[in-house]
């Protein structure tokens, strides 16, 4: 039986990332870089999210739609 491939994000990286975010954001100890490395994989997270979610997203780049003067 063959494997279906499932579209979207994994679950588990998804809380992963959501549970360090906010352990990181509330740790007194954690460094402003530290903090900003997290966010940015949260933000990474949301834009790759974006681009699953949009069935149009790049389907422009391969085509031959280049201006002819």
């Amino acid at each position: 039986m063959a494997k279906q491939s499932v579209k979207g994000i994994n679950p588990d990286l998804e809380a992963a990332i959501s549970k360090m975010l906010k352990e990181v954001l509330n740790s007194p100890e954690a460094s402003l870089i530290d903090k900003m490395r997290v966010i940015d994989r949260a933000l990474n997270l949301e834009k790759i999210k974006q681009k699953v979610t949009d069935d149009q997203y790049g389907v422009g780049f391969l085509t031959d739609d280049a201006d002819e003067d």
